[in-house]
């Protein structure tokens, strides 16, 4: 169970990615150039990052929370170590270039970088990506594509402005932090979808930080849930990553 929540967390919103453009443009509206500035501008700003999760994970054939010490370095690394009813379960480390996790119920272990797990995953894979969507940040770069804007009681919407993208994409943002309340992506050729929200944040240190975060993915009719708390929020204290695959686990390999 857990191995899956290690991969959903790091790649459910993936699973209707086909990349992001490299190229940055500038914005035809004034509102909308707007917008997106504010957006960068609250983001969190911050060197290291301790808490607390709870994480429930769902899917059709079972339900289960665990507890999850998290730790990251703001663009660097994200370290995180599972427990249930105070045993240990799995540990997993992530960095730019690499993807390290093991578990402890079955023994075994995956090390390896971004391509090996995208080529199994069938989808491209990053770290900003991932960070983004735990801080409540757009998953995509608003600044590398053109997008429109809509103002409504719910706040600013942003569409991009190609309707003929293979991928629909729609992140709405709150009107007073800019920070993301609900993002979404499908892919209705392959009937693939997902859906982040962000129902609560929360303050710390002057900082805007998710508090609650649920992801909600579907493929083929098939649906998978994934609630994140986030709590005991410590910002800027001397953080360790341990992580050290133990000794006879065996290795998932991905051909």
């Amino acid at each position: 169970m857990y191995r899956r929540i290690i991969i959903l967390i790091s790649i459910a919103f993936f699973i209707v990615s086909c990349g992001s453009k490299k190229k940055a443009f500038e914005m035809e509206d004034a509102a909308t150039s707007k917008v997106v500035t504010m957006h960068y501008n609250n983001e969190a700003q911050f060197k290291t990052l301790n808490s607390r999760m709870r994480l429930k994970y769902q899917d059709e054939e079972r339900s289960q929370s665990v507890t999850v010490s998290f730790r990251m370095e703001k663009d660097n690394t994200i370290w995180m170590s599972a427990q249930l009813l105070g045993i240990p379960l799995a540990k997993a480390l992530i960095t730019r270039d690499r993807v390290s996790y093991f578990e402890k119920i079955n023994k075994t272990y995956f090390d390896g970088d971004y391509s090996l797990l995208s080529k199994w995953l069938g989808t491209p894979l990053d770290f900003d990506k991932l960070q983004n969507l735990l801080l409540g940040q757009t998953i995509y770069d608003l600044r590398e594509d053109r997008y429109k804007l809509t103002e409504s009681t719910r706040g600013y919407q942003l569409v991009p402005s190609n309707e003929l993208d293979v991928i629909k994409k729609l992140f709405l943002l709150d009107p007073q932090s800019y920070k993301a309340t609900a993002q979404q992506l499908s892919q209705e050729n392959e009937n693939r979808n997902v859906t982040v929200t962000y129902p609560k944040y929360q303050r710390v240190s002057g900082q805007t930080i998710p508090e609650d975060i649920r992801i909600v993915a579907n493929e083929s009719g098939k649906g998978t849930q994934i609630e994140i708390s986030m709590r005991s929020v410590i910002l800027n204290e001397s953080v360790t990553f341990p992580f050290e695959i133990p000794s006879g686990y065996e290795e998932i390999v991905i051909d």
